[in-house]
């Protein structure tokens, strides 16, 4: 078994040499076996290694007991170790740490499971930054390898969720992924290790222990040797992956950060085959909110639809709070932000004012023939003397010069303005003219001509404002 585990470690360079990592102990089986593996190991490979445990608090007496199992077997077992070159490796420390997961979940409106892998790997990322340690080990097997497999497989999953646990991300390794219960029962018969068990993994009313205790030996029956075939299958689907997943951030790479989201044309996206541009939309989310985020394949597929579909305003609303938007040619990714359409609000220039997330700048000078825009332009202040800063309204209507008099919804659709900020943009008007739109310019009425007073006006959204 060390030998299958340290061939594992090097193959995949999961403990490089210099290393410290932090093993996660539960106090089981698997947990103590890796402990003990990886302080056997440390002399030969040439890591650092601390240990951690967390007690859930969900099982009242029993976790009480199990954390003082570990805290006793890390001191008894995990000690100082002399060496044949008569050096000393210091004893193994001992992080730990508790949590009302019960509570945390009620107030989350989460499920428990969920809730105490989030405060578990809370508490570890903690633990390890204290113990200086840069990885993170935990002790999952074949056999967990191959549960978790057939759980994907039996609820529908793609290939993603067919290659099972990754034996190293984001920190964290798995350094027993190819070792297999039965060899950790071995192995900790062999050293007479003892071990505490967990009375909820044999409790069927989980999926994954039916699984475990009602699939797996089935097959196992039918072919022996399963779980170790499995774990290569894993593997080799694990490799497929990986390769798309490259194809695929060739594409998302593309994107640019912009106005606190990403853009990307939606042509690239679109045109990609569906196995590169679902991945692609993937990495997108992920990079949007740290990290590779399992979204759902529904929503990654509505995405690559938005981007083929011919609605050049359409939305998706996405987990994590977030928002995918056509913005003509382009895919928007960005956080959501409703936001109510801008209040009325009666200002008497010149001045500054903010409001629906705008900030609009008016000062009096000269109008000497600048050219006029949709964001900064002149008005005659002697057609003007006062304005009513508000959203579009139904019948609005506006002439810009030269050009055929419309309502304003029709120019914002005409000069492609996207749909979302619609609703916001400040509407500038004069008993009840439209003298202004934010996005489109003056009205042809209230031009001034070169030499007269006017006012100059700015509209910039604020930061954090609508963009």
């Amino acid at each position: 078994m060390l030998e299958s585990m340290e061939q594992l470690i090097r193959e995949l360079a999961l403990l490089p040499r210099g290393s410290s990592v932090l093993c996660a102990v539960s106090g089981g089986a698997d947990s103590i076996c890796l402990l003990h593996a990886l302080y056997r190991l440390r002399p030969k490979l040439g890591f650092s290694l601390a240990a951690a445990h967390y007690d859930h608090g969900l099982r009242g007496a029993a976790s009480h007991r199990d954390a003082a199992f570990v805290v006793q077997f890390v001191k008894l077992c995990c000690g100082a170790d002399l060496l044949s070159d008569g050096s000393i490796l210091p004893p193994v420390p001992l992080f730990t740490g508790s949590g009302d997961v019960s509570g945390e979940a009620k107030r989350r409106g989460a499920g428990i499971e969920e809730t105490a892998r989030d405060m578990r790997y809370a508490f570890l990322r903690q633990a390890a930054r204290e113990a200086g340690a840069d990885l993170i080990a935990t002790a999952h097997t074949a056999d967990d390898n191959v549960e978790t497999v057939l759980f994907h497989l039996a609820r529908g999953s793609g290939l993603r969720g067919l290659t099972g646990i990754q034996p190293a991300r984001d920190g964290l390794i798995r350094p027993l992924l190819t070792t297999t219960r039965r060899e950790v029962e071995e192995y900790l018969a062999y050293y007479g290790l003892p071990h505490v068990e967990d009375h909820t993994n044999a409790d069927q009313r989980f999926a994954r222990n039916r699984i475990r205790h009602q699939v797996v030996p089935v097959l196992e029956g039918v072919c022996p040797g399963f779980a170790a075939r499995m774990a290569d299958t894993a593997a080799l689907l694990r490799a497929d992956e990986d390769y798309l997943s490259g194809q695929a951030r060739a594409l998302s790479a593309q994107a640019v950060f912009q106005d606190g989201g990403l853009s990307i044309p939606a042509a690239l996206i679109g045109e990609a085959p569906d196995p590169l541009a679902v991945r692609a939309v993937r990495q997108l989310i992920g990079q949007l909110n740290g990290g590779d985020q399992n979204c759902g394949q529904v929503h990654l597929e509505s995405v690559v639809r938005l981007c083929r579909g011919k609605d050049p305003s359409a939305r998706v609303d996405l987990p994590y709070g977030l928002v995918a938007r056509r913005e003509y040619q382009t895919l928007a990714l960005v956080r959501r932000q409703e936001r109510p359409p801008l209040d009325e609000v009666f200002v008497s220039p010149p001045g500054e004012w903010e409001a629906g997330g705008w900030h609009i700048a008016c000062s009096a000078e000269p109008y000497t023939g600048q050219p006029q825009g949709p964001w900064e332009f002149w008005l005659d202040r002697a057609k003007v003397p006062a304005l009513i800063l508000r959203s579009r309204r139904t019948g609005d209507r506006l002439k810009l010069r030269g050009r055929p008099e419309k309502t304003v919804k029709k120019w914002y659709v005409e000069e492609k303005l996207p749909a979302h900020l619609r609703a916001f943009l400040p509407i500038l008007v004069l008993q009840d003219r439209v003298t202004a739109a934010a996005g489109l310019g003056p009205a042809e009425a209230f031009l001034p001509l070169p030499g007269a007073e006017a006012w100059h006006i700015t509209i910039k959204p604020l930061t954090g404002g609508p963009t």
